[in-house]
Parts: structure tokens; sequence; C-alpha cells
């Protein structure tokens, strides 16, 4: 068990789908108001998070956080709100190609993420597209689901055709959407065909990510970290899954509210109510604006 001084503490990296948010991924009020009163004093908020700047970015406005962002967990870090891209590491076509591949020989859904500027249809960069182009190939039950989840918009498209674009670099990430019983079979045969040169990781129950080697909550928290000049005993990480745990061990504490999977409770120092009780608020609440003590 890590040393834990709530005095030194100059930033809480805090994951959002949950830890952050809701059951239902909205902002509760009392959470809200917690993360402005500290930020009204002087605490910095690092959103870590899967999601794209699109999907988080109501979330930052809400909290009035400011500052280096972690996104797409660690695959692009960008300093908001100017919106100054600080890191990207991207996928290979050939990675994105193969998912689509795994993803029709299993008859599952498959999505994937171009870097903010690039034309989902060239693949060269378009001053008209702002955002990172969420693209699939069917809209299906599973694409309404993450349309609803996160706002996106994604757009349809035969996604063997992006290995064909010359001009594309890469890509930020691929991600499928399928029962957590298939995990495994995908992940077997992205590592089988990739070994080392990609990151596979679970970041909701039904979602799993592909991104590209050394990505991670972790490296983009470092990233983050070095930005603003903070060292590891002034950064507590909150986070509830798989995608959470390479923060846990960058930030000088971290801690977990106990709606997460039990493996995630015990690589914590510190287990906090649920986020359906809006735990994080209350722990915030106890630990830095009251003065309590762990």
């Amino acid at each position: 068990m890590r040393k834990f001084e709530p005095q030194k503490i100059k930033a809480l990296a805090i994951d959002l789908d949950g830890t952050t948010l809701l059951p239902n991924t909205t902002l509760g009020e009392r959470t809200r108001s917690c993360i402005r009163r500290l930020v009204s004093k002087g605490m910095k908020i690092i959103i870590s998070t899967g999601r794209a700047i699109e999907a988080s970015e109501p979330f930052r406005y809400e909290m009035r956080a400011e500052g280096p962002m972690v996104y797409f967990n660690g695959a692009e870090v960008v300093e908001m709100p100017s919106g100054k891209i600080l890191h990207t590491n991207l996928i290979s076509k050939d990675v994105v190609d193969f998912g689509t591949d795994i993803a029709r020989s299993l008859g599952i859904h498959y999505q994937i993420y171009l870097p903010a500027g690039i034309s989902p249809d060239t693949g060269k960069h378009d001053i008209h597209q702002k955002s990172e182009a969420l693209l699939i190939e069917k809209f299906g039950e599973e694409a309404q689901m993450y349309k609803n989840h996160t706002g996106i918009t994604p757009v349809i498209k035969d996604l063997k055709s992006i290995a064909a674009m010359p001009d594309l670099e890469g890509c930020i990430k691929g991600m499928f959407i399928a029962d957590p019983s298939l995990h495994d079979e995908i992940r077997k045969r992205m590592s089988e065909r990739f070994g080392d040169q990609i990151s596979i990781m679970r970041s909701f129950p039904t979602f799993l990510e592909v991104l590209n080697k050394g990505v991670s909550k972790g490296e983009g928290l470092k990233i983050a970290m070095d930005y603003k000049g903070l060292k590891p005993e002034e950064v507590i990480a909150f986070g509830d899954e798989e995608n959470d745990l390479p923060m846990f061990s960058v930030a000088g504490f971290a801690a977990a509210p106990e709606n997460a999977r039990v493996n995630i409770q015990k690589a914590a120092d510190l287990v906090y109510g649920s986020n359906a009780d809006e735990g994080l608020a209350v722990y915030l609440e106890e630990v830095f604006l009251y003065g309590a003590s762990l």
C-alpha cells in the first residue's frame, strides 16, 4: 500500500465511463459541482478515457477542466480547450485490415477511428474534417448502442478500402463490440498475427480495443504529467476497467470504485463508493474539500 498524502495532490487523473459518469453515462450533479469546486481551488483535472475528443468534450466542459487530456486510451494526448495535439500513436493499416477480416468471419461489429482532420473518403487531410471520423461497415444494434453511448454519428464505409488509401498513415484505433465470450478468440487471432506490435485492451464490458504498441492510459498520463510538470506523488488516478491499470502505476496513488471488477479493485490503493451513487464525488468531498483523511 502506497502512502497517500492528500495535501501533496495537485491533479486527478479520471476515467469517465464506470468511474466519473453515472451508469446511464451522464455526469451527476454532485460530481459536476464537486469537480468544479476543486478546479476553482486550483486542482488540475486530467481526463483519461477510451473515448474520442468529441464524445468527451461535453463532460470536460461541464467540469471546467483545462489542460492536457488523454483520449483513445492514450493514442492521443490533446491540450484542451485549444485542441493542440501533444501526442499521437497510430496503428498500421494492416492491423485495421486484419481486424476487418476477423469481424467479418465472426459476424461481429467492428469500427475504426481516423485521425482528426483526415477525410474518410480519401484518407487525405481535409480542413472541413474537424474531428476524428468513426467508420463502420453497417449500422446495426451495436452501432446504435455506441452512438447512444458517445453521441458520435458514424460513417458507413467498406473498411477493406482503408488499406488501399496511399496517403493515410494509420488509424487511431480499431474496436470490436462483441459478447465478452468472443474476446479471447479475437485477442488470440490478433496476437498471433501482430504479436507485440499492438496493444489489446477491454475498455467496457463489450468493447475490445486494438491500438498501437506502447499505447496505454499510463503512457498518455506520463505525457500529460510531463506537460504540466507534475510528479507521481502529486497525482491520484481513478478507474474501473482493464484499460485503467497502466495509469494506476504511473500515478502516485490509485483508486477504484466498488463497481469495478475485483482485479481492478485489488490493483488500487483504495476502493470507494459505486459510480451509481456518485462515489467519486463523495470521496473527493471528504478528502479534498472537507479535510477528512483516510
